[in-house]
């Protein structure tokens, strides 16, 4: 078993899950925004800090994706962001693409930039205590998207960016995310996503990258947001494992969804469905963003010094989820 092998397996094992708290300031200034509050660089480090300070985070949460303002911050009790998460028993990790911006010559899709001085980078972060990273490639699905150069592009970044990072000792989260906006069918989403993963791959062999030490992050197998024809979350479930059977290596060890616009109930009943009928050897669990947070951020906006009600609204969310990573999760368990 490689290092990089250990970091995963701790990452993603036991039913943990990973939470994706690294929305850049502009998306931060949003969620903030929505519910009333001023983002502020301290405000921003507060909400986040009472969910990494929470008991969920011990019992449910294997890994904390940070964006670069977080990674930098201290914590009120004078310990490092990273050294917060650390203690926890969670490993800090770190987004470190630049966003995702307007394909040349495709100007409807997009291309995830980032790799100008990124070995640099990882250095710094390696320094601040980050053991894992995140890179996120979007697609779109249209009549003719996602394109063939679309894919070829986003997949060749994913490849470099694994690469410099397993160099650096770091774990790569690969995120190949096949967007649900649209009115397309789920059979439309299977052959698409299929297609994506599958270049991935061969982009990231190509590129020599060890998949032993790498996290897969893609979406779940859905209708487009727009379409009449939605499928039960039994169907989702043998959609996305059919998928990813098909093509994901066996090395990988393991998936950890995007919750992408679903709901958190969704995001939760989905995950609990693709292990109750997960027959692969891979864990499939969750790297939950507004699936994790939204009902805390809601509530803490309420009274933004009250940690304790906050952090009782985290612990649930994370448990429903750990609970479905382990095909564990039912309707009744969330109403109690």
């Amino acid at each position: 078993m490689t290092e990089l092998n250990k970091i995963a397996l701790k990452i993603i094992s036991n039913g943990k899950g990973i939470l994706a708290a690294d929305e850049s300031n502009g998306t931060m200034t949003k969620r903030l925004e929505a519910v009333n509050v001023n983002s502020t660089p301290e405000n921003r480090l507060l909400f986040r800090e009472i969910l990494f300070s929470s008991k969920g985070m011990k019992d449910y949460i294997g890994g904390v994706i940070l964006y670069d303002e977080t990674i930098n911050q201290t914590s009120s009790s004078g310990k490092s962001i990273p050294e917060l998460i650390s203690n926890s028993g969670a490993v800090p990790g770190i987004k470190v693409d630049t966003g995702a911006k307007n394909l040349a010559n495709s100007p409807e899709e997009k291309i995830t930039e980032g790799l100008d001085g990124l070995r640099d980078r990882l250095k710094i972060y390696y320094d601040l205590g980050a053991r894992f990273t995140k890179w996120r490639g979007v697609y779109s699905i249209g009549e003719k998207y996602p394109s063939k150069l679309a894919m070829n592009c986003n997949a060749h970044a994913l490849a470099r960016y694994s690469a410099l990072v397993q160099e650096s000792g770091m774990v790569p989260i690969v995120e190949p995310e096949v967007l649900m906006d649209g009115n397309h069918s789920s059979e439309v989403c299977l052959k698409k996503t299929s297609e994506v993963i599958k270049k991935c791959f061969e982009e990231l062999i190509l590129h020599k990258v060890d998949l032993s030490g790498i996290i897969l992050k893609p979406n779940m197998i859905l209708a487009g947001n727009l379409s009449k024809n939605k499928i039960s979350s039994e169907e989702i479930s043998l959609k996305t494992l059919e998928c990813l059977k098909d093509s994901v290596p066996n090395e990988v060890p393991g998936i950890a969804f995007l919750s992408g616009g679903q709901s958190e109930i969704e995001a939760t009943e989905n995950l609990n469905f693709i292990n109750k009928n997960n027959n692969t050897n891979f864990i499939m669990t969750y790297s939950y963003g507004r699936a994790l947070q939204q009902s805390a951020l809601k509530v803490w906006s309420k009274d933004i010094k009250d940690s304790e009600v906050t952090q009782n609204i985290f612990n649930h969310r994370a448990e429903m989820c750990t609970l479905a990573a382990q095909g564990k999760w039912s309707i009744e368990l969330e109403n109690k």
